[in-house]
């Protein structure tokens, strides 16, 4: 790279929100840091109120590196932390990561590049989901799989092509203050809904697979079974909020959890032959899980079917029971306004 193309690059800015993050904070910071990009670099990590070490591993970073600062977060909330962290920064291009997000080499620089080429609004690629315990494998293989997430393209990878969204996302900070940033009552599902309001205003979404960040799955059943029943409460908030947004991908979990308790309640109460929805889908997820299990440890291996159904039920419960109450009061709620995140791309 020449000097004057190295001088042309816009400055980034890196936004993270972090709650309990001890376990993988400083990695993940580690990962952005040691970008190869020429342009100027800032992290901006929004604190949540964690219980662990996490706001004293963020002290010692900030200690460590005059690129990186925090701001407060005291609710809590992923979108507040995200403009919060917008608010924080200065840079023309916003990136996303999250705390136990790991950026692969070359990242930031494609990102920047493609934001370029394809003139775009967001740029983003694939979650890589990898595990360090056979759990965590086997949730990764669930989360990378079509039979465990469908044909999401951040999911499972594909062509680079435009797309509904992509994991994170790196934005141009200037439609970033055109939308008012997130949405801070979408708890959950706030990057969809955000990408909704940038393809609606004319904006493009790019996917490429040459775009990776690394991702840590939960560490157990029960929360794998939250973060899924909360995917699929609030993606049913945003159908409800942006009519017509919703694809027949968001209802194949509630219309696989309907057939299995349906089946066993009716094979139970009237006749065996009602068996088949739930003895089908049970065959499905074994043998999705042969294929989608090589590689893997025999630990992880067994552990597939059970990641698999987690994360099918528990969507489908989340959908199926999220409140009307909740879309109605999201719908209520006072949307982004323009410049509502308060970019100041002067400094802070």
């Amino acid at each position: 790279m020449s000097a004057n193309t190295a001088e042309e690059l816009p400055a980034v800015s890196v936004i993270m929100p972090v709650l309990n993050e001890e376990r993988h904070l400083r990695t993940a910071v580690r990962h952005i840091l040691e970008q190869e990009y020429a342009g100027g670099l800032e992290v901006v990590i929004a604190l949540g109120p964690s219980t662990d070490r996490t706001d004293e591993i963020a002290a010692e970073l900030v200690a460590e590196d005059p690129r990186v600062h925090t701001v407060p977060n005291p609710t809590g909330r992923t979108p507040a932390a995200l403009n919060a962290a917008i608010r924080g920064s200065r840079n023309p291009v916003v990136v996303r990561v999250d705390g136990h997000g790991m950026l692969t080499p070359g990242y930031i620089a494609t990102a920047v590049r493609l934001l370029a080429e394809r003139d775009a609004a967001n740029v983003g690629g694939i979650m890589h989901a990898e595990g360090e315990t056979a759990w965590e494998e086997a949730v990764a293989a669930a989360m990378t799989s079509r039979i465990g997430v469908g044909n999401a393209a951040f999911h499972t990878g594909g062509e680079a092509a435009p797309a509904d969204t992509v994991y994170l996302g790196v934005f141009r900070r200037e439609v970033l203050e055109k939308l008012g940033g997130y949405n801070e009552e979408f708890i959950r599902a706030q990057d969809w809904e955000l990408n909704y309001r940038i393809r609606q205003s004319g904006g493009l979404i790019w996917f490429t697979p040459e775009l990776r960040v690394s991702y840590r799955p939960r560490p157990s059943i029960r929360a794998l079974a939250k973060q899924y029943k909360d995917y699929g409460r609030w993606r049913r908030v945003v159908t409800r909020y942006h009519r017509g947004s919703v694809n027949l991908r968001y209802l194949a979990p509630p219309a696989a959890l309907l057939g299995v308790v349906g089946g066993l309640v009716l094979g139970a109460a009237l006749h065996p032959a009602f068996l088949a929805v739930p003895g089908g889908y049970a065959a499905a997820i074994l043998l999705g899980s042969l294929k989608e299990g090589r590689g893997l440890s025999l630990k992880a291996r067994a552990q597939l079917p059970v990641a698999l159904a987690t994360m099918h039920m528990s969507w489908g419960w989340g959908f199926l029971t999220s409140p009307r109450s909740l879309a109605r009061r999201v719908i209520a709620s006072k949307a982004p306004e323009p410049g509502a995140v308060g970019g100041n791309l002067a400094g802070r």
